[in-house]
């Protein structure tokens, strides 16, 4: 993988602020729910998440800048440190002054002293690093009904394990940030990987998507429209009762504050509920009351449009 800094396209001076955005442009442009006919996208995609989890880290971003740990965040192999060390490329002679059991104590601590007793015990399962390397992440893709993701309605997802874990959904989830699950990967000698699980919205039957609201198309019937009237709605959480003005036309959109989707900064969109006057089909008394009706004859309601 490359330098996570050049994978988000900033500079190593970048403020938290310029990693989050340059992570969710990338992040939005390269989500799987996006690109299903393009792997190299989705590779991509993996690529991005893990340079964020690197540099959104504090410590983990520190330790990078420092040369501590790789781009995986697994530590670096301390080559030179304490002077006198050299190998031939290629080859197995090496030649070392010092004591490797000194130099990996003054690095790791307590658990270099259990490595001493020169080069073999000292590298012994090491696998060319400075500690056994942790298992590969598993990436997982949990597809959820929109009115669940609206909601943060928690989850269960059954890994390659046989494992089931409960989720607790957020709103960086819901955007296409992965969910990690620390040590729900595969084995290693260095202990298990992390699961990443990106959430996928199901198309909903009646709801729809705008940003952070949820729209919503509500039949009403022509009385409740005409006179105004007070009617149960659906919403992501339960019904509510909605007041629908008297005089209202199809189009007419109510607003139900904070009924929509959970956003970062702990508030909510709306709810946008959009009504659409239905009319009985095949109503002689509504026929004849129409044709019967005069008081409505010359007013022009596409005069608006130039016609």
């Amino acid at each position: 993988m490359a330098d996570p800094y050049t994978t988000l396209g900033l500079s190593r001076g970048a403020d938290d602020a310029a990693i989050k955005k340059a992570y969710r442009k990338l992040a939005k442009e390269l989500h799987p729910d996006r690109n299903a006919d393009n792997p190299a996208a989705t590779a991509r995609f993996s690529e991005v998440t893990t340079a964020y989890d690197l540099l959104s880290d504090k410590d983990k971003r520190a330790q990078y800048d420092r040369g501590e740990i790789d781009e995986n965040g697994s530590p670096k192999m301390p080559f030179g440190y304490g002077g006198g060390f050299r190998g031939r490329p290629g080859g197995a002679e090496f030649e070392a002054s010092g004591d490797f059991g000194d130099i990996f104590e003054g690095l790791f601590g307590g658990a270099a002293k259990q490595q001493r007793g020169g080069f073999g015990s000292g590298f012994s399962g090491f696998g060319g690093r400075g500690r056994p390397q942790k298992g590969a992440d598993a990436a997982y893709r949990l597809a959820i009904d929109l009115d669940e993701a609206a909601a943060l309605k928690p989850q269960r997802i059954t890994l390659g394990t046989g494992k089931t874990v409960d989720l607790k959904l957020t709103p960086e989830a819901i955007a296409g940030t992965p969910l990690r699950l620390a040590g729900q990967g595969e084995a290693g000698a260095g202990g298990a990987g992390d699961a990443l699980v990106t959430i996928e919205i199901r198309p909903h039957r009646f709801y729809k998507r705008d940003g952070d609201d949820v729209r919503l198309d509500l039949p009403v019937r022509l009385d409740e429209a005409v006179t105004g009237a007070r009617i149960k709605v659906p919403t992501v959480e339960g019904a509510v009762m909605l007041a629908i003005p008297a005089g209202s036309s199809s189009g007419k959109v109510l607003r139900l504050k904070g009924r929509g989707f959970h956003k970062r900064d702990g508030s909510r969109g709306d709810q946008l509920v959009t009504l659409m006057v239905d009319l009985p089909a095949e109503d002689e008394a509504l026929r004849a009351f129409v044709e019967g009706w005069s008081g409505d004859a010359d007013r022009n309601p596409r005069a608006g449009l130039g016609v």
